[in-house]
């Protein structure tokens, strides 16, 4: 599955994005992810900065989900794709790593990335836009912007 413009443009205007993975013992594990980014046309990549977990994770299971949302817009995309562990031996590390570390300002070093080959997508969206069709992005911006206080 190729990303669209819009999932690129979402990914950009993402502050965070959740990864979810699955235990050994089948125990889902949802962890917040703040550098990530669209590599190629068909793959997230993620710097696994404090990720014990999600790592051990995918070398069980390498089905994921991946979602992200603007916050005021609260809109977004719920990605799911198949992952794996890039370790530093990999021939695509550096090129992974430099786009990641930009993001960074290498204040956050790691050592393995995950990279997810992209299988199916589908939007998220606030349940006001449907139960409220009418309702504009620009309506939507200013109630989140008053509930969250900014």
């Amino acid at each position: 599955m190729e990303l669209s413009t819009e999932i690129k443009e979402y990914i950009n205007r993402s502050v965070l994005c959740w990864l979810a993975t699955v235990s050994n013992e089948n125990i889902p594990n949802v962890s917040p992810k703040e550098i990530f980014n669209y590599y190629g046309t068909d793959k997230i990549i993620i710097a696994n900065i404090a990720s014990p977990q999600t790592v051990q994770n995918i070398k069980h299971n390498k089905n994921v989900c991946i979602s992200f949302i603007d916050i005021l817009i609260q809109k977004g995309f719920q990605l799911k794709g198949k992952a794996k562990i890039i370790e530093k031996t990999n021939s695509d590390f550096l090129q992974m790593e430099k786009v990641l570390t930009e993001m960074t300002g290498g204040d956050f070093p790691f050592s393995t990335i995950t990279e997810i080959t992209l299988v199916k997508a589908k939007s998220i969206i606030a349940p006001k836009y449907i139960l409220y069709p009418e309702t504009t992005e620009k309506e939507q911006i200013e109630s989140a912007k008053k509930a969250y206080g900014i």
